[in-house]
């Protein structure tokens, strides 16, 4: 897709996040979409992320300590139950923003940190600025993290609703959800579009009272433009090479893993190898004791290698026959499988949510049963006893767009929301105060 714009078109990139600061993939993925427009003759761009406290407010609540384009909000304390910004300093530090930049875009990769009231900030002072907000959970329907999963017993939500919720968060009334919902749902008509990053993600978000019309599906932009091609080994039958790559959490199902482990040690298998590549000290005390404890009987098929730099996941990952995604949330769209379709290395993933509609069975990877050991144990088992199966999938599965298709999108889209304007329609009304 080729864009040319007739004059340079103005974009403030906003992250709840800042790369320097955290390496999360939503603020990475704002930081390429930045990095991708910055680099267009005809676009400029700007970013500005987020300090998750006040240790670098330096007198002002907005300071640049990294590029002229670049701009960081220390956030000194924030509303986690409606995304509200108490910060009586930040509407005229983003005011001042906007008025020295004066974006045709503000694309938010996120709410959090800058508040539900940055949208109407926006409005009313570039009233004809477009507002384009990225989704990457479902926070604004679920206060559980947004990951649309119970709180006590960690089973799969499929839809939000106030008794629901009040179940979860008994701290809450039903009228306070009703409430949030509403509040959320107000500040989010003041938005001109929204981007989800796969189908399912939307899907949810339309039919909690998003306008179809509203919403786009177009990926996050990955990193590297040139595809890795995966240099397979031959392997005798009977071994596998598994690898685990993200972060380790509960809800990333690193027990699945490990569960999975410990039976196939049990049951003698000596062939399936897992190498895990991941942080966990950013986790809960009590999960990093039950991860420890997990990891010292899950056998001596388990390498835990820590905390890995991003730089090298290509290295690593050709170092493995098949990653594994065994989440036990809906998931989005995760960057670890853009990264394998870039190495040709197949996937098994949990058959829900973004993962299974990413990765097409029996052409880019495998599904098991969501949170089962021992379906998993048993496709893992049928993997080693025929290498044949992945190196098939490794030469089906799709490559994944580059990064300038996926800036392309972005771009069309802007294009097409500064050229034809934008109606805010079909959800409750915009506060005016």
């Amino acid at each position: 897709m080729n864009v040319i714009a007739r004059a340079a078109h103005r974009v403030l990139v906003a992250s709840h996040s800042h790369p320097a600061m955290s390496n999360g993939g939503a603020e990475i993925a704002a930081w390429r979409l930045y990095d991708g427009v910055a680099a267009r003759p005809d676009w400029r761009a700007w970013f500005v992320g987020c300090a998750r406290d006040d240790a670098t407010r330096l007198g002002s609540p907005i300071t640049q300590p990294f590029d002229a384009r670049e701009f960081l909000y220390a956030q000194p304390g924030f509303d986690w139950f409606k995304f509200a910004n108490p910060d009586p300093a930040f509407p005229a530090a983003l005011r001042d923003i906007l008025a020295d930049v004066r974006p045709d875009i503000v694309h938010f990769h996120h709410y959090v940190h800058f508040g539900m009231e940055a949208f109407l900030h926006v409005r009313r002072l570039l009233p004809d600025s477009r507002i384009v907000v990225t989704l990457h959970e479902f926070l604004a329907i679920c206060h559980h993290y947004g990951q649309m999963v119970t709180r006590e017993k960690k089973a799969l939500c499929y839809e939000a609703s106030p008794r629901a919720c009040n179940r979860c968060f008994p701290a809450h009334s039903r009228a306070d959800f009703f409430l949030r919902n509403l509040f959320i749902q107000r500040f989010f008509a003041l938005v001109d579009h929204f981007v989800a990053p796969s189908q399912f993600l939307a899907d949810r978000y339309v039919q909690w009272g998003i306008p179809a019309e509203r919403m786009s599906v177009i990926e996050n932009v990955t990193q590297r433009s040139q595809p890795v091609d995966k240099v397979t080994a031959a392997r005798e039958a009977g071994s596998l090479r598994v690898g685990f790559f993200g972060q380790i959490s509960f809800l990333k199902g690193i027990h699945v893993l490990l569960d999975a482990a410990r039976i196939l040690e049990d049951d003698g298998a000596q062939g399936i190898h897992f190498d895990i590549h991941g942080d966990h000290t950013n986790q809960p005390p009590e999960f990093q004791a039950d991860f420890l404890d997990r990891m010292s009987r899950a056998g001596k098929n388990v390498r835990f290698h820590g905390a890995y730099d991003n730089a090298r996941v290509d290295t690593l990952m050709q170092e493995v026959d098949v990653a594994l995604v065994p989440s036990i949330w809906w998931e989005n769209s995760p960057v670890v499988i853009q990264e394998c379709m870039r190495n040709r290395l197949p996937i098994i993933c949990s058959n829900i949510g973004g993962m299974a509609e990413k990765v097409r069975p029996g052409i880019d990877g495998l599904h098991f049963p969501v949170g089962s050991a021992s379906g998993l144990c048993e496709l893992l088992r049928a993997l080693a006893a025929d290498p044949s199966t992945l190196a098939d999938l490794s030469r089906r599965m799709r490559r994944p767009e580059t990064p300038e298709t996926t800036v392309d999108q972005h771009l069309t889209l802007y294009q097409q929301l500064m050229g034809t304007g934008a109606v805010r329609q079909g959800m409750p009304a915009a506060p005016s105060d």
